[in-house]
Formats: C-alpha cells, structure tokens, sequence
C-alpha cells in the first residue's frame, strides 16, 4: 500500500455527535473509553486533526502513558492557524509535528514561526473538498509511518471517507443524546443517492464503562 493505514477514532454520543452547537464537549465519553483511546494513540505511528481541533482545543495529541511512545501529530490545517504558542508547537522539539497547508501558505509569518519551532509545515494542493488528503498520506508514508489514527474533527473525517481513505473505525458511544444542534462526527459527505453510501462490517461491539465500543472495517467491493 502507498499509503499509511488509517484508523477513524469517533468518541460520540448516541446520535452521533461530538459536541455542543458551541464546541463544548468536555466529557462525552467516560474514563475508561478515554483511556482505550489514549491506548489506540499509543498503537499508532501518527495522530491527524484538523485545525479547528489543534485551534480551538489546544491539545496535545500524546498518549499521556507512561512507558508508551507518543506518536507523530499531524495537523491539517490550510491557513496556517496553529499558534507558535500553542501546546503542539512548544513541544515539536522533542515530539515531532506536521502542518499540512494549502499550496503558499507555507511561507506566511504564521508558518515560518513553526518552522522555527521545528514543527513541519508542507503545503498540498486544495480544491473545494478541502486538503489533498490523499497526497498527504503518501508524504507521511514517505516519512516512514505506516499507520494513522485519525481522531477529529467532522470535516476532516468525511473528507478522507470520500476519498475511501479510512480502513477500521473503532468507535466509541457514550448514553448520552446532544440533538440535531450538536456538532456531528462526519461532516457532509455529498451523497445523492442511496447507492452510494459508504459501507463497513461491525467486527466487534462490547461495553467498555458506561459506553459501548463499536469497531468496524471497510467494507470490500463485490
């Protein structure tokens, strides 16, 4: 494969939604499927949110384990909003960080901060869906890193969905219901008609706390 294998990590409520209509989302899931998440990090060679998350959150993006290794943060962010300020860049010295822009955008003052931080910043092509997702993942594959966890926001994860770029799902679903005003999980994935949906195979389902843990893999063409 030219590219990383990629995990979509959804922590949702049971309509499917990750946050209230003005981004609080401070706890959905509880401890113990927070905990499996930071264990799915652990697992990978990388972690990918879009700039909204890395903006407005701050994270970050570690394990938070000790004896576990962090994995690569990568960001896509088109305009280079990701502060040299922010938690990501103060430590791109010592835990490696790629920005993924839109073509030019890598030489703003913005990006030549990072840069100075150690944090990468590698412009891609974009069209109107956003990012080349698809050009990304081969740079990271070029980096040498083989698999992504792909952990949020709603835009970035319908986008590699529509481009068929997302192969196990690993999915957590908390009692809890925020309404059609919450924000959603996957971002709109342009389907006209039925035909067309995206499938997966439900291989494992089983309580974990309060939530239920469901994991899926792509389903393969017939």
């Amino acid at each position: 494969m030219k590219r990383p294998l990629v995990t979509l990590k959804l922590a949702t409520s049971l309509d499917g939604k990750i946050a209230l209509a003005n981004g609080q989302s401070e706890w959905i899931t509880g401890e113990a499927a927070r905990r499996q998440g930071r264990l799915l990090r652990a697992e990978h060679d990388a972690i990918a949110v879009g700039s909204n998350t890395a903006v407005l959150d701050n994270p970050q993006l570690t394990t938070r384990l000790e004896g576990r290794k962090n994995p690569h943060r990568v960001i896509f962010d088109s305009q280079v909003r990701l502060s040299p300020e922010s938690n990501l860049a103060q430590t791109a010295r010592t835990n490696p960080v790629t920005v993924f822009c839109s073509e030019g955008a890598e030489t703003t003052v913005s990006a030549m901060a990072l840069k100075s931080l150690h944090v990468q910043v590698l412009p891609v092509a974009k069209s109107e869906a956003g990012l080349d997702v698809k050009l990304a993942l081969s740079l990271l594959k070029n980096l040498g890193l083989q698999t992504v966890l792909l952990e949020g926001g709603g835009t970035l994860a319908a986008s590699f969905i529509r481009h068929n770029l997302v192969d196990t799902i690993e999915w957590f679903r908390a009692p809890v219901v925020l309404g059609a005003e919450g924000r959603p999980a996957i971002g709109n994935l342009a389907l006209e008609h039925i035909s067309n949906i995206y499938r997966f195979d439900r291989i494992d389902v089983q309580e974990i706390g309060v939530d239920i843990w469901e994991r899926y893999q792509v389903k393969p063409n017939i």
